[in-house]
């Protein structure tokens, strides 16, 4: 059965993902991405565009599915290996989530909207993915 993601990225780390076709989640972690499996599907939400920096993003950056069962150690730098995940993403136009939070089951309280996205990794139901991925795909894949 297929389940649905929303991973907490930022748009620069987001792209690196997308460009490397991977997934790593709330700093490497391991225990999130067993979470999922082949053929789940993922949303990409960057509340900034730069992990250390200030500037506002808040914007769904990427969509995908987990392409395998596999979950890899990836070193990249002498003290730091975290864990990822094989993702194909698909071609998508990025998309704010302001004018979607009244839609969002999983955005309880409307006013502090952004509380979701503070666990870096969740999942959400089938309606508010299709809701999102309605505008974030294009045509091709």
């Amino acid at each position: 059965m297929t389940r649905f993601w929303v991973a907490s990225i930022s748009k620069e780390h987001a792209m690196r993902g997308v460009n490397g076709n991977f997934i790593q989640v709330c700093h490497g972690k391991k225990a999130p991405l067993k979470r999922m499996s082949k053929g789940d599907l993922i949303l990409v939400y960057s509340s900034k565009i730069a992990l250390d920096g200030n500037e506002k993003y808040q914007k769904f950056t990427a969509i995908g599915e987990v392409i395998d069962d596999e979950i890899y150690p990836f070193q990249m730098s002498e003290n730091f290996i975290p864990f990822r995940r094989n993702i194909r993403f698909y071609a998508c136009e990025e998309c704010s989530i302001i004018p979607l939070i009244a839609e969002l089951d999983f955005i309880e309280n409307k006013k502090m909207w952004g509380y979701p996205f503070r666990y870096g990794f969740f999942e959400i139901n089938k309606k508010d993915y299709n809701l999102i991925a309605s505008k974030m795909i294009t045509n091709e894949k």
